[in-house]
């Protein structure tokens, strides 16, 4: 045999065996848009060292990303966001305001109290939350927390003895929206950031009491913008003025659109009165841009409960379109998930079902769940259209997000934006627990013979 057979004999396994090196090794960077820039807490081409758990691990550090924005202001910066309890973010806040920039905070008002207050009618979601906040603040694990741990610990302590100004959803007067659940921040008029997750450890980093969490699955993208801040800071506005309105005191904010160097974005805030046709909603136009898709949609959800969003999909999957999810654990199997429907099933919530549920008649498997660490969630809230359009923002695909709470949705049209969140769904889709398992069939047909029965 001569070198060249050799070599035609031996490349394709010389290739397989490359290839399989190259599994092994974390995925090169992707390129960002100059001004339109994505970041994922739990991507594998990334390391950064921890600061509240000093340990390297993998993934884009979202809160230096968040502090490096407010460190580079000038004039102003402007936070909505549903928690904050980093203390880096709320200091690095407090040094921008002693250097005269003017910052202006907006919160949930479950979320706007720090340790020295007692926050009202705790669930034990709350209350857990509290809890990992005290673990955060004891610096030298004691059990107690002192005077001094708590001001240099407690991000909202820090604010309030820096008189930075911070309000909630109850200053107008009411006892608060539904969820103020925004995630945004404008820096100088022009610099925006808008995030799937909350500022906690626990949904950028990790759990504060659980070394192997590496936060809840969350994106960020950091946008240059001028025009696109001011809609977001008449947002703000909005919320902050001398009449504050939160949820549905808001008036009705339609779709705009935006041009950002070669990339179109849509922007829509949330809430749309129920009285108002749902085509005009924020998942209106979730649905409207799912149905452009021509070839794939893949979803990667927090929570999927809008039926109106599931029929849309079925049609798309109908004429050929191929639909991928993965779902967050704690969601996907309860009787109002879409995703129960998209697999074609039902399950009853004490013999009743979900008003004008609607399994897929031809029902897929391609949709799962992520596989994460014990403790962490997959908070993301976003879906890939043909690899050329992205949607994302704060916004659940809910009936709550849609028409009780503060939200943003975006919509990017770029395949530069959208191959940084297809490698992000890939990366979860690979390891998901895919179709219904065996006990969610067990417990649908278990509901089915007692409601029978009954």
């Amino acid at each position: 045999m001569n070198l060249r057979q050799l070599c035609s004999t031996l490349l394709p396994f010389l290739l397989i065996a490359c290839q399989g090196v190259h599994s092994e090794q974390k995925p090169l960077a992707l390129p960002q848009e100059p001004l339109v820039q994505v970041y994922f807490n739990h991507t594998e081409s990334s390391q950064y060292q921890e600061t509240l758990r000093p340990q390297q691990r993998n993934g884009d550090d979202l809160e230096q990303q968040i502090i490096t924005a407010i460190s580079t202001s000038k004039s102003s910066v402007d936070i909505a966001v549903q928690e904050l309890r980093l203390p880096k973010i709320a200091q690095a806040l407090v040094e921008r305001q002693k250097a005269g920039v003017k910052v202006r905070v907006i919160l949930e008002n479950t979320y706007n109290h720090p340790l020295n207050e007692s926050p009202p009618r705790k669930t034990p979601r709350e209350a857990a939350k509290y809890d990992e906040l005290r673990t955060q603040s004891d610096r030298n694990s004691d059990g107690q927390i002192s005077a001094q741990e708590a001001n240099q610990g407690d991000a909202l302590l820090i604010l309030r003895n820096a008189k930075v100004r911070v309000i909630d959803d109850t200053a107008d007067g009411s006892k608060g929206s539904d969820l103020m659940h925004h995630k945004f921040i404008i820096v100088d008029d022009r610099t925006l950031i808008v995030t799937s997750a909350n500022f906690t450890s626990s949904d950028i980093h990790g759990d504060i009491s659980n070394p192997q969490s590496t936060g809840n699955a969350n994106n960020l993208v950091k946008i240059d913008s001028l025009e696109l801040a001011a809609l977001f800071t008449q947002e703000f506005n909005l919320m902050w003025g001398k009449s504050p309105l939160f949820g549905l005191k808001k008036p009705f904010r339609p779709p705009q659109q935006v041009q950002v160097g070669n990339t179109t974005i849509d922007v829509q805030f949330s809430p749309t009165s129920p009285t108002s046709p749902w085509s005009q909603s924020t998942n209106g136009l979730i649905a409207k841009t799912l149905t452009t898709s021509s070839q794939s949609v893949n979803l990667a959800l927090f929570v999927f409960s809008d039926q109106n969003i599931a029929n849309t999909l079925e049609q798309q999957s109908l004429h050929n379109v191929q639909i991928r999810a993965v779902i967050d654990r704690d969601f996907i199997y309860r009787p109002y998930s879409e995703a129960l429907d998209m697999m074609g099933v039902s399950l009853s919530n004490k013999c009743k079902y979900e008003a004008n549920n609607h399994p897929w008649q031809k029902a897929i498997t391609t949709v799962g769940v992520p596989k994460l660490l014990k403790g962490d969630l997959l908070h993301h809230k976003f879906a890939v259209i043909d690899n050329s359009a992205v949607i994302t923002g704060s916004h659940n695909w809910s009936e709550a997000a849609n028409s009780s709470n503060d939200e943003a949705l975006l919509v990017i049209h770029s395949p530069t934006v959208a191959a940084h969140y297809q490698q992000e769904f890939e990366r979860l889709y690979a390891e998901g627990q895919l179709g219904l398992p065996e006990a969610i069939t067990q417990k649908i047909q278990k509901a089915q013979r007692q409601c029978s029965k009954s």
